[in-house]
């Protein structure tokens, strides 16, 4: 997908955005500075992607990552979600990928790594899992080209 495509698609695209330090202002873009306000745009408003920090108060990012993944609470439980945080430590993109996050970003980032990551999410889909304890996008990125054969020789 070439740049001036991008836009394309994303001029036709919902996204909600929530960071308690948010500052946009843009046609189709709904604006939530907590979990609460998500929440409540989620439940009445169709959107294609949301947009997510990590770190907010009284409710953090990751709960609200839980609640839209649950498929009894949330009217929107396979929407594609990017966490945006400023701390990348491997326990807490385990723990993000966990909740059921499709992407996972380290603040600051750039233009072309959003654009990546938005690319990512519609271009190649993460199949959904539906287990006793999970339900989100598949963890594993990379395809398994043994997931359908014996690994084991005979």
């Amino acid at each position: 997908m070439k740049p001036q495509d991008v836009y394309l698609a994303l001029d036709r695209m919902t996204v909600a955005i929530v960071d308690d330090n948010a500052a946009m202002g843009a046609p189709r873009i709904y604006e939530a500075g907590d979990v609460r306000a998500a929440m409540d745009i989620l439940q009445h408003e169709h959107v294609d992607l949301l947009i997510c920090d990590w770190k907010m108060e009284p409710v953090d990012g990751i709960a609200l990552v839980r609640w839209v993944r649950d498929p009894r609470k949330s009217p929107c439980p396979t929407l594609p979600i990017i966490m945006l945080t400023c701390y990348a430590e491997v326990e807490r993109v385990k723990l993000a990928r966990d909740a059921g996050v499709t992407e996972f970003m380290v603040k600051p980032f750039s233009p072309e790594s959003i654009y990546q990551h938005i690319s990512a999410i519609f271009k190649k889909p993460r199949r959904f899992v539906d287990s006793d304890s999970f339900f989100g996008p598949d963890r594993r990125r990379k395809v398994d080209s043994h997931a359908d054969e014996e690994r084991r020789g005979a």
